[in-house]
């Protein structure tokens, strides 16, 4: 069992940067691959980013590459995603999520059927 809590979301310029943080408990954490996902009003959930069990590869949806970058702390059994450009249109609630389901798997899943628990979400308002 995973329980998951977002914080670090808000309203920023465009151009700006945010650190969103996702903390967790649970001893399977540490075994699970972790994704940050975001979803816009009327549209689907979409990959941000994602990160194998011990941090040694990770990957990241096509529209934010270059500008966001995921890490995790298995000691303090935190997720991080740093967000730095800032565009308008990565306005959405973002989710952090935990692949408990395939411990010590190799792979960062990118869908998000393939994550078993999740977050409440928190708001990221981007404005132009």
């Amino acid at each position: 069992q995973v329980q998951l809590v977002e914080s670090g979301g808000g309203l920023v310029q465009a151009g700006g940067s945010l650190r969103l943080s996702c903390a967790a408990s649970g001893r399977t954490f540490i075994n699970s691959a972790m994704g940050w996902f975001r979803q816009a009003p009327g549209k689907e959930r979409e990959f941000v980013a994602g990160i194998t069990w011990s941090g040694g590869s990770t990957s990241y949806g096509d529209s934010v590459k270059g500008r966001f970058t995921i890490s995790r702390d298995n000691a303090k059994n935190m997720v991080y995603l740093q967000m730095n450009s800032l565009k308008p249109e990565d306005t959405a609630v973002y989710y952090c999520a935990a692949d408990g389901a395939k411990p010590f798997n190799r792979r960062v899943p990118g869908h998000y059927n393939e994550y078993n628990y999740w977050g409440q979400g928190t708001q990221v308002t981007v404005s132009s």
